[in-house]
């Protein structure tokens, strides 16, 4: 098994470190475009292979394409930040650009290749990459519910003091502090759902912290998060390549599904050896129906900044 990590910054690293310890993978390619950041980063995580007891190996490449041929999954977390004077319009574009010349090259060199897509704004970048590669449906997948499920779960474990291996729960909707939407009413600690054990007042609260949760750790780091969302990243992969038929929302291409058309949002899937195998569709409330649809809104509004898609 073969996977490639294109952008070596704290995200990428972190998602080929949690992929090499888990120990699943024969090969992670760590691909970055600053010379010999890529290659500096895996050696030093192969120097942590006799401690951390992974066979892993971890080979880091300055913009070479070539050396990721043959990959199995690929993960995008290329892109840049929004900086100041930056329009959003600036920012898109740019990304734009970046996402669709890395998957143009990691698709000429692995045609078989599942992309998981990490880059922001990760619902209109996963459109983007449907767009320009062609590529079947299941084979393109959005990180982004994966990670906001992981901060519902903390949110939860923490108003309800218990581990969140207690906890299940999930976000589905956009990845963004508007658009997401944690699915209070079905989460559950062992089965039994949390409004049977919390109030409400403590409820809504965990759920506003989980809308903010990338944007609170940005303003505590003075940066983007990286434990978290590499390990959400590494967990997708590690669906994929075990084949486990796990659950996990994702941003996917819907046709139908929710009665929502052409877009790219979170919803529920089971990923496999196939990339996404199915989308789960759940019986939601109205209320959280309505908030899907205006979620989806908000990201339409955002892909159609999208300039030339094909172009």
């Amino acid at each position: 098994m073969k996977v490639t990590v294109v952008g070596a910054g704290a995200v990428g690293a972190s998602c080929a470190e949690y992929i090499a310890i888990k120990n699943f993978a024969s090969d992670v390619i760590l691909v970055d475009i600053k010379e010999n950041f890529a290659e500096g980063k895996a050696m030093d995580l192969m120097q942590t292979a006799s401690l951390n007891g992974f066979d892993t190996r971890i080979i880091g490449s300055t913009n070479d394409y070539s050396k990721t041929a043959n990959s199995d999954i690929a993960v995008i977390t290329s892109g840049i930040p929004r900086k100041p004077g930056m329009t959003r319009e600036e920012l898109i574009g740019i990304n734009a650009g970046i996402v669709k010349s890395v998957s143009q090259q990691l698709i000429k060199e692995s045609p078989n290749v599942i992309l998981i897509i990490v880059s922001n704004p990760m619902d209109t970048m996963t459109y983007l990459t449907h767009k320009i590669t062609g590529l079947p449906k299941n084979r393109i997948i959005g990180m982004g519910g994966a990670l906001d499920s992981a901060r519902f779960k903390y949110r939860l474990s923490e108003a309800l003091e218990c581990p969140s291996s207690d906890i299940d729960g999930m976000v589905i909707g956009g990845h963004s502090d508007k658009g997401m939407i944690p699915l209070t009413r079905i989460a559950t600690r062992n089965s039994i759902r949390v409004t049977e054990l919390i109030s409400e007042e403590r409820l809504d609260k965990v759920l506003n912290d989980t809308k903010v949760g990338g944007a609170t750790l940005t303003g505590m780091l003075g940066t983007s998060a990286w434990y978290a969302p590499g390990a959400a990243v590494s967990s997708l992969v590690q669906a994929i390549a075990c084949d486990q038929k796990k659950m996990f929302p994702c941003s996917t291409m819907l046709n139908g599904e929710y009665d929502l058309n052409d877009i790219c949002i979170g919803v529920p899937v089971i990923l496999g050896k196939n990339g996404i195998e199915k989308i789960v569709e759940l019986d939601l409330s109205e209320r959280e129906l309505s908030d899907l649809k205006s979620s989806a809104e908000a990201v339409t509004k955002t892909n159609n900044l999208l300039v030339d898609l094909n172009s």
